[in-house]
Parts: structure tokens; C-alpha cells; sequence
């Protein structure tokens, strides 16, 4: 009497494991496109907003000095140097905000906005639908989690770390070429695993799934995370109203400030 080999202890685990993979690797690239997406509206709320933050920052200096010269109080005083001290370059402040604001104080391109005159807007490193579609299908053929032997996985590692840059970059000819390189390289050799090679298998694989959803709790509950996932549909729309928000805030403290000093 024949034997199915599909109802085989092992051949149901190695199912197992192959499904496990395959929930994994979707798991990792939702983790790794939010990752990206995070990253690069950290990089425009900096670059947008920097300026407006920055001005803030000398105007309620300036509301603060204004007011301690009226009253000379010691109060007073003490709280004009906090409010001075807080708006002093800090080491990186050039890096923080991307040019915008150095130790002069706002850059020409901040200044314009600042007063509504027309001014290059930050550059946007933001994925295009087909980048997305590249970056998925090439994690998908070539991700390590499908390596079943050292070598295997060290290859596809090295590859992967070159496909993660071109995607954060957008880079859709690179990951296009990169989709050649791949259909043109060795395919691993799929073997058979004993039912211990396959239950380690699985452990690894929830290990690293649970290391994962680390990652991606710590991107959600990030401040950058938590504002993204206000309008995940349409970023850009979430900056331009804190942006209207800070340009009210500093409309008042001009105010104010002229108030002091008039």
C-alpha cells in the first residue's frame, strides 16, 4: 500500500514553515514601508515646519526681553535669558533642519516662506505607487527568511540591504535593475529539512516576528508615527495645516510683541 507523501508528518511542517515564511516577509515589508514612510515625513516636517518652529522660538525671546525692560522685574529677567537661551544655534541645529536655520538665524529659503514669497520647496523622497509595487515583488523572490542555508541567507542580506537603499531613495531605475540581477542570479536550491531542522524553523521564524512587532510598535508610537497615521491618505495636507497653525501663532506673537514695544 502506497504511502500519500503529502500526508507525511514532515511534509505538513515544512507547509508550515513555508506559510509562516511567506506571513512573514508580507509582515516585514509593511513594517519596513512604514519605516520608510515615517522617515521621510520626519525629514519634510522638519524641513517645512523647522523655520515656523524657529521663529516662535525668537519671537518669544523677544516678547520676553520686551517685557523684562518694561517691568526690570527679576522674574522677568530670568525668563528673558530661559526664552534667549533656548533659541541659541545648538550643535547640529544645521543638520537638524536641513539647511533652514544656521548660527545667523533663518536662511533666505525659510525667510521667504516665512513671508509668503515663492521658495523651492523641500525635496520629496516620498515612494511612487510603482517603486512600492518594485520594492514588493523583489522582498518577496529575494528576502533572507527564504534562505535555507547560511551562504543563501549571507547573498540574499547583502542583496536586500541594496534594494531597502533604493527604495528609500525612490529610486525606481535602480530597483528596476535590480529586478534584472535578481532573475539573472543563482536560484537557491530548495532540500528537503528533517522535522527538527523545521521546528527550529518555525522558532526562528516567531522570534523574529515578535522582534518585529517591537519595531513596528516603537514606529506607531513614535510622535512622527502618531502624525502620520492622522492621514496616512494624504501627508502633505497634515503639514500644510500645522503649518497654518504655526503662521497664526506667529501672526499673534508679532502682535504681541508690537504691543511691548510700540
Amino acid at each position: 500500500m502506497s504511502v500519500d507523501q503529502s500526508e507525511r508528518p514532515e511534509a505538513r511542517l515544512d507547509q508550515a514553515v513555508r506559510v509562516a515564511e511567506q506571513a512573514l516577509i508580507e509582515f516585514e515589508i509593511a513594517v519596513e514601508t512604514f519605516r520608510v514612510e515615517v522617515e521621510n515625513f520626519s525629514r519634510l516636517h522638519h524641513q517645512k515646519l523647522g523655520p515656523m518652529y524657529a521663529r516662535l522660538d525668537e519671537l518669544d525671546a523677544q516678547i520676553a526681553e520686551a517685557r523684562a525692560a518694561r517691568t526690570g522685574d527679576p522674574e522677568d529677567l530670568r525668563r528673558a535669558q530661559e526664552a534667549r537661551a533656548a533659541v541659541l544655534p545648538m550643535p547640529g541645529v544645521e543638520e537638524l533642519f536641513h539647511d533652514w536655520v544656521d548660527s545667523d538665524g533663518l536662511s533666505p529659503e525659510a525667510a521667504a516662506m516665512l513671508t509668503d514669497r515663492a521658495v523651492q520647496p523641500p525635496k520629496r523622497v516620498r515612494p511612487s505607487d510603482e517603486v512600492r509595487k518594485l520594492y514588493r515583488d523583489l522582498a518577496r523572490k529575494a528576502h533572507p527568511d527564504l534562505a535555507r542555508d547560511e551562504g543563501e541567507r549571507k547573498r540574499r542580506e547583502e542583496f536586500i540591504t541594496r534594494v531597502n537603499a533604493a527604495y528609500a531613495r525612490g529610486d525606481e531605475g535602480l530597483l528596476r535593475d535590480l529586478s534584472e540581477e535578481w532573475a539573472a542570479g543563482p536560484v537557491p536550491e530548495v532540500r528537503l529539512s528533517e522535522s527538527e531542522e523545521l521546528y527550529a524553523r518555525l522558532e526562528w521564524l516567531a522570534q523574529r516576528k515578535e522582534m518585529l512587532a517591537l519595531v513596528a510598535r516603537e514606529l506607531e508610537e513614535s510622535a512622527i508615527g502618531a502624525m502620520l497615521r492622522m492621514a496616512p491618505d494624504d501627508p502633505d495636507r497634515l503639514l500644510e495645516e500645522i503649518a497654518e497653525q504655526l503662521l497664526a501663532q506667529v501672526a499673534e506673537r508679532e502682535a504681541e510683541l508690537a504691543g511691548l514695544v510700540g
